[in-house]
């Protein structure tokens, strides 16, 4: 499964990069929310972790952009990672679109239980449709 992070911290995906790396999975990688809607275009996901406190585009406005879309990959998981761990984050990120919530610093069975619900998630509705 192709993976894409979209975070603005180079050590954030350095430390996402490690942890991804070290159960054999290796993300594609997106400095901001208008790179990440790039890379969203040229490519197809499984999953996408989205930083949500970025410049240039955040991630809220990325999520926004990509469920707008009409096509297949607007309904690609996407995961939102952030520090911010209070109510309205959450009410905020699930407002626009987003699948599900990760909060930093990052637990890797957090993370991979993450990415199995979606990876489940995503199986169970080819197999009712």
């Amino acid at each position: 499964m192709k993976i894409l992070y979209v975070e603005d911290d180079a050590m954030n995906r350095k430390v996402m990069r490690a942890l991804l790396a070290g159960v054999g999975m290796v993300p594609d990688e997106a400095v901001d929310g208008a790179e990440g809607l790039a890379m969203i275009e040229a490519n197809s996901y499984g999953v996408v972790l989205m930083d949500i406190r970025m410049p240039r585009m955040d991630g809220l406005e990325a999520i926004a952009h990509i469920r707008a879309r009409h096509d297949a990959k607007a309904s690609v998981p996407i995961i939102a990672v952030t520090a911010d761990a209070g109510v309205h984050m959450r009410a905020q990120c699930l407002a626009v679109g987003a699948t599900d919530i990760l909060h930093k610093p990052v637990e890797l069975q957090r993370l991979l239980a993450l990415i199995a619900k979606q990876v489940a998630s995503e199986t169970s509705d080819l197999i009712l449709a």
